[in-house]
């Protein structure tokens, strides 16, 4: 009988298998799945789902943008076997883009401002790019105008993730339609989420929007760095790209949100009034919310998926009993090993670590004393 309590147990709890064979990593973007979150940290009597793009093959939402920029330009007969492919990144993008370039064959430079996590910096040259990192006092502005100035000079592809409509598309042809099939049948009174380049705001906002007009959304972004809610516009050269830095713009750690302007492609959405409540989330909350999702549900997630969920939190808190929230969760938690995030998070045991060492005799190491082997 106990045996067969724990084959049904294991039964059920055992990992869903995508079971086909790939031609290439990129076939696995997308199709990520959406996971409840439990009263441990959900307030009880609303649900709040969220959907974890970490499932990505370079473990975030930006593998869809990298692909569909890419295979857009490829489309359109803008690149060729050989190009170099160049894009100014906080970090996911450019890993994304890294990956599909290292996948189809093209070079790829990326432009990255100094403050973003040196973490990644490495990852995307394991990918083969070339990283070109910029002056911290030129923020975001800065890179993007690195990355425009090395494309003017040498003639390469430039993604410009923050204008180009193919990113907003592929989320309206692949991430909207996944929530819907994800929540047919079944209420879905939010969506929340945050925005790097609108992208995923814009694209999943109009689907969704489009089908269950009832649903509202919820826009986020940094506390420290109001831009939609200063009401001030960016102002853009011919290309789309800023001008310059908004003023309403202050450093913040939520790395992957609110470069130092307004995209285009955010731009557009605010154009076709999708959201219905804009919602300021602290570095600090984003930081606590992250910890929680990892110490109390095993998810682990970046500064981003911690804003994301303090924002549903926050949603959950005033919504009627009943309601459901679904949130996005940009990336993982591995790319943030030298930010605050773990800033708390210590290598060396604790005390409470050292007490329950030395609870049995052998194999301990103490501070300051010979390491014990076999007592």
């Amino acid at each position: 009988m106990n045996r067969q309590r724990t084959v049904a147990r294991r039964s059920a709890v055992a990992a869903p298998v995508r079971a086909k064979l790939y031609d290439n990593i990129l076939e696995t973007i997308g199709n990520t799945p959406i996971v409840k979150i439990s009263d441990r940290l959900a307030p009880k009597g609303v649900e709040v789902y969220a959907k974890a793009e970490f499932f990505n093959p370079c473990s975030s939402v930006k593998d869809r943008l990298a692909l569909a920029v890419i295979t857009d330009a490829e489309q359109k007969g803008l690149l060729k076997p050989g190009d170099t492919v160049v894009e100014a990144t906080s970090g996911n993008t450019g890993i994304a883009v890294a990956m599909v370039c290292a996948q189809r064959g093209y070079n790829c430079v990326i432009c990255m401002a100094e403050p973003f996590s040196v973490e990644r910096r490495k990852i995307m040259r394991m990918l083969g790019a070339k990283v070109i990192v910029t002056p911290k006092a030129g923020k975001g502005t800065g890179m993007v105008a690195k990355a425009e100035e090395l494309c003017e000079k040498h003639g390469w592809f430039l993604c410009r993730q923050f204008e180009n409509d193919a990113n907003p598309a592929f989320h309206a042809s692949t991430t909207g339609p996944e929530i819907l099939t994800d929540f047919a049948g079944k209420r879905l009174d939010y969506f929340v989420t945050g925005y790097g380049t609108g992208g995923t705001f814009q694209g999943v906002g109009r689907v969704v929007k489009a089908a269950r007009p009832d649903t509202k959304i919820v826009l986020l972004e940094p506390e420290a760095a109001s831009l939609i809610a200063s009401g001030t516009k960016t102002e853009r050269k011919s290309t789309g790209a800023p001008k310059g830095s908004h003023p309403a713009f202050a450093a913040h750690p939520i790395q992957g949100w609110t470069p130092d302007f307004i995209p285009k492609v955010l731009e557009d959405a605010q154009a076709m009034d999708l959201y219905d409540e804009l919602v300021p989330i602290s570095g600090p909350e984003a930081i606590e919310t992250a910890q929680k999702l990892a110490s109390t549900q095993g998810i682990f997630t970046g500064i981003s998926g911690g804003a994301s969920m303090a924002g549903a939190l926050k949603v959950a808190a005033k919504a009627p009993k009943g309601s459901v929230i679904l949130t996005m969760l940009p990336d993982t938690s591995e790319r943030y090993m030298s930010t605050p995030l773990y800033e708390s998070i210590a290598a060396d045991m604790n005390e409470e670590e050292l007490e329950i060492a030395k609870s049995t005799p052998s194999f301990q190491l103490l501070p300051g004393e010979e390491p014990v082997l076999q007592a």
